[in-house]
């Protein structure tokens, strides 16, 4: 697989490269082969003639509908933790575009989920407003506009990175309004959107060499206190892999790990 200049389409666990099932480094200095998504492109929009729903918050709402189903995951720089999600912590909460307007405050990095769709990820910069990176333009929208009848959360703690003052994310968020195409430095809204929150430049497209050992790893969390590990060289890469899993849904993820695994006579690792 390689580093291919062709539109790498991922369709398999069978296609990624994964650390060694027991987790040990059998050849230290040996050069790796990692996932490569040069050129792929990220989708994170609905369609167009998408109905717009409106949400209720209340009892009659579905338990399902309030907690979308995701696989837990955390991002590692080399040993540095730089990103959890765990459906055990509170933040996951989901609300309707509507009340999630309460809880906002200028700065704050929102994500809209639904299943079968991409997370689509936004900066709140106040006034009901929200800039996001949509269909390759970076917009202002209004925050229920932006979310498509989507519901929405804030995760501001997603990220460890230390994050920049709320004015600066949002003068971030601001000056990029406009730009679009060609002008782009991020393929999808959530490396937009964290690059505001955090400035860094990890998010941006092709800063990162794809060449050598992989310092990042994704370690995704599965039942019975299992986890399976993979490799990639640049967090732009992990991020597209990680997106794929939320917009293919943890079922359809566990399924094909599983296919995966079973097919290379491997196992997962235990906590």
């Amino acid at each position: 697989m390689g580093n291919q200049v062709d539109k790498l389409s991922h369709l398999s666990y069978a296609e990624v490269p994964t650390t060694d099932p027991n987790g040990l480094d059998t050849e230290e200095d040996c050069p790796r082969i990692g996932v490569s998504y040069i050129f792929a492109a990220d989708d994170d929009e609905l369609d167009d003639n998408h109905h717009h729903q409106q949400h209720v918050d209340g009892p009659e709402q579905k338990e399902e509908e309030k907690h979308y189903n995701e696989l837990d995951c955390a991002i590692y720089h080399r040993d540095e933790c730089i990103y959890e999600k765990s459906g055990n912590t509170r933040e996951l909460e989901t609300f309707s575009p509507e009340n999630l307007l309460n809880k906002c405050k200028p700065g704050d990095v929102l994500e809209f989920v639904s299943a079968g769709q991409y997370p689509h990820w936004a900066v709140y910069v106040g006034d009901f407003q929200v800039v996001h990176l949509h269909r390759a333009e970076v917009k202002n929208s209004f925050l229920t506009d932006a979310s498509q009848g989507r519901r929405g959360r804030i995760v501001n703690e997603l990220y460890k990175f230390k994050p920049l003052s709320p004015d600066m994310v949002v003068q971030n968020a601001m000056e990029q309004v406009g730009a679009k195409d060609r002008e782009l430095s991020w393929r999808n809204s959530e490396c937009f959107a964290a690059w505001c929150k955090f400035g860094k430049r990890e998010f941006k497209m092709g800063v990162e060499i794809r060449i050598g050992k992989q310092p990042y790893r994704l370690k995704l969390l599965l039942p019975d206190k299992q986890f399976h590990v993979l490799e990639f060289q640049s967090l732009e890469d992990l991020i597209m892999e990680k997106r794929r899993n939320d917009q293919i849904g943890k079922a359809a993820v566990l399924q094909e790990l599983a296919h995966h695994l079973s097919n290379s006579g491997s196992e997962t690792n235990v906590h």
